[in-house]
């Protein structure tokens, strides 16, 4: 049977400090985060789904079982693509340009979608088969995969994600994230579907 760990994070808890405190860490990290690897170990059991991967667990499970899996993977994605503040380049720059016109004018968009979300759940940019770009909100623990997307970048709205540092000011929270975005790994993400066009 497959057994789900919680990903070490690839970073110091107090290296992104002070976008996103060591306390938000250890609360979002280290407990919501392994909650969810906890429950999905559990669920499997018994099931057609207990020697599957997380994707297929994503796209063909149901209710508590869909709820948990997409919820490690969306977490391990998120926590994966924060470090040095590096700048958009390459291949996804000129995408993100010929989408939007301009980075900023993506980024207020994006900004707009995470802002604009009601209740909690995720903002994601992703792209589709083609390599075509869009912005996406998906309510709790929706993930693109479910629509046949490659999210490339997402921004976590759930309360629990921002709330300490934060508090109840989501909109402050999605615009610092942008200071500890490593665009290095997005790159690397739309370069790996790139191959696939």
């Amino acid at each position: 049977m497959t057994t789900f760990t919680l990903p070490d994070l690839p970073y110091g808890k107090e290296s992104l400090s002070p976008v996103l405190s060591k306390e938000t860490l250890d609360y979002h990290h280290d407990k919501h985060h392994m909650a969810y690897v906890t429950n999905l170990n559990n669920l499997i059991k018994g099931t057609e789904f207990e020697n599957a991967d997380l994707e297929t667990i994503i796209r063909q499970g149901k209710g508590g079982l869909f709820n948990n899996a997409a919820q490690v993977w969306n977490h391990t994605f998120y926590f994966e693509q924060f470090g040095i503040q590096s700048p958009v380049s390459g291949r996804l720059a000129d995408a993100i340009r010929a989408k939007w016109g301009s980075f900023e004018a993506f980024q207020k968009e994006f900004n707009a979608a995470g802002a604009g979300l009601f209740g909690s759940g995720w903002v994601w940019l992703s792209c589709d088969n083609k390599g075509e770009l869009s912005i996406s909100q998906e309510p709790n623990a929706g993930n693109p995969l479910t629509h046949d997307l490659h999210p490339l970048l997402t921004f976590d709205v759930w309360e629990h994600a921002y709330y300490i540092d934060y508090r109840n000011a989501r909109p402050a929270y999605i615009e610092a994230l942008w200071k500890i975005v490593d665009w290095r790994v997005m790159e690397r993400r739309y370069e790996y579907q790139s191959k696939k066009w």
